[in-house]
């Protein structure tokens, strides 16, 4: 029989050499009811009208540009509000 995967000598080393880092503290996940509301919501509800209808797939390049365009419109309309807020 040959040898395999060496000797034990050398078990460990790169867990031993990787500095250890404080876990992040992570928004809570959702569960029941508001996890299958929000699935709905990603999977179905956000259908684009008058596009054929097969569904974006939510990890495509269409839907990530979406996204994108989305959150940049939500920040310039809070950024609006906050300044219509200071000039009021």
């Amino acid at each position: 029989m040959g040898k395999v995967h060496g000797s034990l000598a050398r078990a460990g080393k790169v867990k031993a050499a990787t500095p250890k880092v404080a876990k992040q503290e992570k928004k809570k996940k959702q569960t029941g009811r508001a996890r299958k509301r929000y699935l709905y919501n990603l999977r179905y509800a956000s259908l684009k009208k008058g596009t054929d209808t097969l569904r974006i797939k939510p990890n495509s390049q269409a839907s990530q540009i979406a996204k994108k365009e989305f959150k940049e419109a939500q920040a310039l309309r809070i950024s609006r509000s906050k300044a219509e807020k200071g000039t009021a």
